[in-house]
């Protein structure tokens, strides 16, 4: 028998006393006393407070006695109000309570491996193994349905805009190029494999070709890669691309999502529009190329003070082309030595710096580290330089560059959320742009493309692409939200000699680029407009927006960090049936 409800778990108020409804949900905590058996109900919307008392229904009272956590019922009674000295304000529905008149057991329960509340310790391989469990809870829940809401605005913004929203395939060619590809074999191709695609890259420049000027997606993407707490092995992004469009097009359409989004998610009003950086000034000020710009303390260069230093640390780094930099901790110069000594071991041991040079500038001393070695003048300069103030802590390390910035910017993080920085009431969006177009690859030898190959470079820069790769600027550019990347672009190659004149740069030659690209090198061929995109990283944004610590949070079923479901137990092995219809051997593991 099912009871229809008339009302969520979450909307009844006292405007509704003495309503007949009707509830459905779990049972959430039950309490018996003294024969009066009170039950919260709960739904994904919220709690109601339900009562089995004789004196409402003695048949109803008997059927509470066998009720135990988590069993789904279905319930009708009256709506009451509270007595004033039992209502409950930290319910949403907590001045009424429902006198039951009628049960029904829609199923009973097991004792769960874990309790069914908001903010359990429990281990989070249980958690996964018992996920339908874990997504009972109302934080899993409130971060789906945020996500939920994520979707419907990002559709909303795109639609008003007149993007075409199209699906791309989810088998396509392998292009391994970046990350590795899971393949998916044939059976009615024997020896040939699909790929799961990385990005819809190929596709949705090929949809600008085909005229579909605006185009987005909330598409699947998958990549074969080790796992973090920010990383999933399929993941979702937000898909953009159009034509006849410059950077400045794709910012603004990028912010104006971002507002939208923000606004219809979080109530929340973000100024427009956001600040730019270069990505060598990102990694000159901040160490890094997503920089989190909640909280000060940019790098100083103090190479020309201590180039002609006794300390040769310092002397030393700076001949071989090395940096000495540093930034300003504003108000800690009374740390005292055993939390320096410990902070130097920490940048030794996680950040990997040959070791941490600081100076306390106080107002009764400025006390230097490495004193015994560094003037007193040369201290007080490199004070000034560094902008400090009295009370301040100046830390400083020394090495090659780019790793000391990169070193640096990891020590800045650190010390930040050691102390406690960060305002995490705050959000701040920065782009990044001027991208290197290439990276080189010491063990290989050769030259990678630092976001993909249909890059555009900066046209001042492309008589360099052959002769001086590593100085050529791409026309990428990443969007960075509190200190992490969401989102990435470019605007791409149309130019069908360009093109060819990109793929040679990288070593691909002209028999292998139409072997893995030659559909859309064709396509050049028949007109193809100026056009560029970003993908948003959903996931990620979600995880920012709903404060949680992993992506694994904010994905109804993740894998964990080994890419398995444990719920499910995939990947798992198939028969030999279904290997041969595949034209599949596999060979022997080797332990």
């Amino acid at each position: 028998m099912l009871l229809k409800r008339t009302h969520t778990c979450g909307e009844l108020e006292s405007k509704h006393e003495n309503e007949e409804v009707i509830l459905n949900g779990w049972v959430n905590t039950r309490r018996d006393l003294g024969g009066v058996i009170f039950i919260d109900l709960r739904d994904r919307y919220g709690l109601t407070q339900v009562v089995f008392s004789p004196q409402d229904e003695p048949e109803a009272h008997k059927l509470a006695d066998e009720l135990r956590s988590e069993y789904v019922v279905g319930i009708r009674g009256y709506v009451r109000k509270r007595d004033e000295e039992t209502i409950n304000p930290n319910m949403a529905t907590g001045e009424i309570e429902v006198r039951v008149k009628s049960l029904h057991i829609y199923s009973k329960a097991k004792t769960t491996p874990f309790e069914i509340k908001d903010d359990i310790q429990t281990n989070e391989e249980i958690r996964l193994k018992n996920r339908y469990l874990d997504l009972r809870r109302k934080p899993l829940q409130q971060n789906l349905m945020l996500r939920s809401a994520v979707y419907k605005s990002t559709r909303d913004y795109f639609n008003e805009l007149q993007f075409a929203e199209v699906e791309t395939p989810v088998l396509m060619r392998s292009t391994p190029e970046g990350a590795r590809d899971y393949l998916v074999p044939s059976r009615v191709n024997p020896g040939k494999f699909y790929a799961l695609p990385q990005s819809p890259q190929i596709y949705k420049q090929t949809l600008m070709i085909s005229g579909m000027d605006r185009y987005f997606q909330i598409v699947k993407c998958f990549r074969d890669e080790d796992l973090r707490a920010d990383r999933q092995p399929e993941f979702t992004q937000i898909d953009v691309e159009m034509s006849f469009v410059d950077e400045e097009s794709i910012y603004s359409v990028a912010e104006g999502l971002m507002a939208r989004m923000l606004k219809d998610t979080m109530g929340k009003e973000i100024e427009t529009p956001f600040p730019r950086m270069t990505y060598q000034e990102a990694i000159q000020t901040y160490g890094s190329d997503k920089p989190d710009t909640r909280f000060d303390m940019k790098f100083k260069d103090l190479s020309p003070i201590v180039a002609g230093s006794e300390f040769r640390v310092f002397s030393k780094t700076v001949a071989e082309g090395g940096k000495v930099v540093g930034f300003v901790a504003p108000g800690f110069g009374s740390l005292g030595r055993g939390v320096m000594d410990r902070l130097t071991k920490r940048v030794q041991q996680e950040i990997g710096a040959g070791g941490l040079i600081y100076i306390k500038n106080n107002e009764d001393e400025v006390y230097s580290s490495v004193s015994k070695f560094v003037s007193e003048e040369t201290t007080h300069k490199m004070v000034a330089a560094a902008g400090a103030q009295t009370g301040d802590l100046v830390l400083i390390l020394a090495g090659k560059a780019p790793l000391v910035y990169h070193q640096l910017g990891d020590l800045r993080i650190m010390f930040a959320k050691e102390y406690e920085m960060i305002d995490e009431k705050k959000t701040h969006f920065l782009w990044v742009t001027d991208f290197p177009l290439f990276e080189f690859n010491e063990d290989d030898g050769r030259y990678y493309a630092m976001h993909h190959p249909f890059t555009s470079p900066n046209p001042e820069d492309i008589h360099k692409m052959e002769s001086d790769p590593g100085a050529v600027r791409a026309r990428a550019y990443d969007i960075v939200m509190n200190g992490s990347e969401i989102g990435g672009g470019s605007i791409r190659i149309h130019d069908y000699e360009l093109q060819k004149t990109m793929f040679r740069t990288l070593g691909i030659e002209e028999a292998e680029a139409k072997e893995k690209f030659g559909f859309l090198l064709e396509a050049f061929q028949y007109g193809a407009p100026p056009h560029g995109g970003i993908a948003f990283g959903l996931d990620r944004i979600v995880m920012l927006l709903t404060g949680a610590k992993s992506l694994r949070d904010v994905i109804a079923f993740p894998k964990n960090q080994r890419a398995q479901s444990t719920m499910d137990n995939s990947p798992d092995s198939v028969d030999k049936d279904q290997l041969d219809e595949l034209y599949i051997q596999l060979k022997p593991i080797v332990k």
